[in-house]
């Protein structure tokens, strides 16, 4: 049974949202906000908190935290896989403009005028982003890597590793006890 108080939005409002999926025991905050949420996928045993933005194509797998003031902007896609998560303040970009001064920038100018680049992130399985990280357009974060708050996610992140910086950077490995530790939750 879904766990619930006026904070997150009952399961009778979810049903009448018209995302492409929603799994079971999804806990959404009413303060969170969508965008083109007909490509939003949201698996089972899903947090959403306060002030989190959600727009474009985002798939969500299962056991995931989107803590407070996250902004994920998936015109490109971003998926997210079982077990990830986001800490507080987190922006994933799956687009970027181009701010060299030659082209426009922004949603309200035509397309010809501007030069949108990017590409899909993921962030794959165990994966934990630390708080106020950002993570351009066309990142993997690879299986089981943890990354340190404040950190500028600039390239692909390789597996089970601890990263943190500005740009990120290989600090050791990580354990992987937490495969261990997710095996028994599903038992």
């Amino acid at each position: 049974m879904q766990k619930t108080d006026d904070s997150f939005l009952s399961l009778s409002e979810l049903s009448k949202m018209p995302f492409k999926h929603v799994g079971s025991n999804v806990l959404i905050s009413r303060k969170a906000s969508f965008y083109g949420i007909k490509d939003i996928i949201i698996g089972n045993d899903v947090r959403i908190d306060d002030f989190c933005i959600l727009s474009g194509k985002i798939k969500l797998g299962n056991n995931i935290h989107i803590s407070a003031q996250c902004a994920l902007y998936g015109a490109m896609g971003i998926e997210m896989a079982d077990f990830s998560g986001l800490s507080p303040g987190c922006k994933v970009f799956s687009t970027s403009d181009d701010f060299s001064g030659n082209l426009l920038v922004g949603p309200m100018v035509p397309a010809k005028f501007t030069n949108v680049k990017g590409g899909k992130v993921y962030i794959n399985k165990y994966a934990q982003i630390g708080a106020g990280s950002i993570i351009f357009p066309g990142i993997t974060v690879d299986e089981g890597v943890a990354v340190g708050a404040m950190s500028l996610v600039n390239k692909s992140l390789d597996p089970w590793g601890i990263y943190a910086g500005i740009p990120v950077q290989y600090i050791k490995e990580r354990s992987k006890k937490i495969i261990e530790l997710a095996l028994k939750l599903k038992t």
